[in-house]
């Protein structure tokens, strides 16, 4: 019987929330693993691991993207914005401010994932209302059911956008 080769690390940078990071990574590490496993950034959720729930989207050079579907260097050289990364200077990004406001979460693990998400789509500028919303933002699952409140820390946010 041969032996089989472990592939070797591959070098990526990564711009994450604005600083730049050098990672080594076996080909198969995820987005998600990377964040979480080797960075420490944990807000970014692992659910489903299959691209269902959207507990893990973050940014990826400003567009919303499953990490747990995305291999970390497919991504060298991206800026990658996790809900670690929207605050800025002490000040919540409006989303975030919004989901409080909206009490938008129960247990809060599908949140993150939410609000890059939503953040995401006001990027896309594509949702006039609240049913568009809803159809835009439905690869992102909350069990506990906090839907209307979600959508309307959206449209908050849309409002003052």
């Amino acid at each position: 019987m041969a032996d089989i080769a472990i592939p070797e690390r591959i070098p990526i940078n990564l711009i994450v929330n604005g600083e730049r990071r050098t990672l080594e990574v076996v080909p198969w590490t995820t987005l998600l693993d990377a964040l979480r496993d080797r960075l420490e950034l944990t807000g970014t959720k692992k659910g489903c691991d299959h691209g269902q729930c959207g507990a893990c989207t973050v940014l990826v050079d400003g567009r919303r993207v499953n990490s747990c579907l995305t291999l970390a260097v497919m991504k060298d050289g991206a800026e990658i914005t996790t809900i670690e990364g929207l605050a800025r200077d002490g000040t919540l990004h409006p989303l975030q401010q919004a989901f409080i406001d909206h009490d938008a979460f129960q247990c809060g693990y599908c949140t993150p994932g939410q609000i890059c998400s939503a953040a995401g789509l006001l990027a896309e500028g594509r949702a006039r209302d609240a049913d568009e919303i809803r159809e835009l933002m439905s690869g992102n699952l909350c069990r506990c059911g906090a839907y209307p409140s979600i959508v309307a820390a959206i449209e908050q946010a849309m409002s003052r956008s």
